[in-house]
C-alpha cells in the first residue's frame, strides 16, 4: 500500500473532539498490542482494527449529522471517502481486508500469513499516522503496555 501519497489536509486544523483523540489513542494501542502479539492471525486482527479506529476518528471529527431519513448503516469505510476523499483508496484498501480480518478471528488457521500480518501492521501504521496528520492531531505512539510482575 506504499503507493498511496501523503494527506494534505485541506481544513486548517482546530479543535478535535475528545470522541476523536480517544479513537486516535485506542488506534495507538492496538498497534502497540498487534506488534506484540505472536499470532501472525491476532497481529491482522489487531492491525485492521487500528486503522478501523483511526478511520472512526476522522468520521466522528469531521462528518456531519445525517437526515434522519431511514437508510442502512454504512460501514466506516464508506464514511471516509465522503469526509476526507485523500483517504480513499485506502479506505478501499482496507474494505477489501475485512473478510480476511474476519476469518483471522474466527480462529481460521491459514487465514493469513505471518508476512500478510507484518505487511498490514506497517500499512496500518502508515494509516494512523496519516489521519493523525489529516486532523492536526499530534502524531505520537502508544505508551508500552504495562506488563506483568
Amino acid at each position: 500500500m506504499s503507493t498511496i501519497t501523503q494527506v494534505r489536509p485541506e481544513r486548517t486544523p482546530g479543535r478535535i473532539a475528545p470522541s476523536a483523540l480517544a479513537l486516535l489513542e485506542s488506534a495507538r494501542q492496538g498497534l502497540t498490542s498487534a506488534e506484540c502479539d505472536a499470532s501472525a492471525g491476532s497481529r491482522y486482527v489487531g492491525a485492521h482494527l487500528a486503522a478501523l479506529r483511526a478511520a472512526a476518528a476522522i468520521v466522528a471529527a469531521r462528518a456531519e449529522p445525517a437526515p434522519s431519513r431511514r437508510r442502512r448503516p454504512a460501514s466506516v469505510w464508506e464514511l471516509l471517502p465522503r469526509v476526507e476523499p485523500t483517504l480513499s483508496e485506502w479506505a478501499a484498501f482496507f474494505a477489501a481486508g475485512a473478510a480476511k480480518r474476519a476469518a483471522a478471528e474466527a480462529g481460521l488457521p491459514r487465514a493469513v500469513s505471518g508476512r500478510e500480518a507484518d505487511e498490514l501492521l506497517r500499512d496500518a501504521q502508515t494509516f494512523v499516522s496519516l489521519v493523525e496528520s489529516a486532523l492536526g492531531a499530534p502524531a505520537q505512539s502508544a505508551l508500552p503496555l504495562p506488563t506483568a510482575i
